[in-house]
């Protein structure tokens, strides 16, 4: 009887998966014809919860592209890899502490805050660079424009996922 509840109960889980997997994939099917842009991938990816660097985000594209990669994404190719990829719970985003630790080693002289200076030369030369537009994206959000500083305390609130 327990056996049958479990199996029930992860159908359920992997039913419930493949509508969010299938809405996330479908907001990028402009044409609805189950093929996504391979250069939004990563956004639906992101939408789903999931957080991976660039260099897995690659990877996961080449699992699921053609031999011949035509620049395009199959959802019957995607459905089973993001499917593993949510029950596996990888790429989870970082906690609240582990993000305010990252701050802290960048905020040498633990002053409580990064100069808009400092925050694009760490955007920029350490890491998995930011695009110009993710840096902008970001400064406008995250940098006091009076003072020209990321208050990090007060900003990590605004970058943690809440887990489902």
């Amino acid at each position: 009887m327990a056996e049958l509840q479990e199996k029930d109960s992860a159908e359920a889980l992997v039913a419930e998966l493949h509508k969010k997997i299938t809405e996330a994939f479908d907001v990028f099917d402009h044409e609805n014809n189950k093929v996504v842009d391979v250069r939004e991938i990563g956004t639906i990816i992101r939408s789903l919860g999931c957080c991976p660097s660039e260099g897995e985000l690659h990877d996961m594209i080449a699992e699921v592209e053609d031999e011949e990669p035509t620049g395009y994404i199959r959802f019957e190719k995607f459905l089973p890899m993001m499917t593993r990829v949510l029950l596996e719970r990888r790429y989870r985003p970082s906690t609240e502490d582990v993000l305010l630790r990252a701050f802290e080693v960048l905020d040498q002289n633990q002053k409580g805050f990064l100069t808009k200076e400092e925050l694009i030369k760490y955007m920029t030369e350490e890491g998995e660079p930011f695009t110009q537009e993710e840096m902008e994206e970001m400064i406008s959000a995250a940098v006091d424009p009076d003072k020209q500083v990321l208050h990090y305390r007060d900003y990590i609130s605004t970058m943690v996922v809440e887990e489902r």
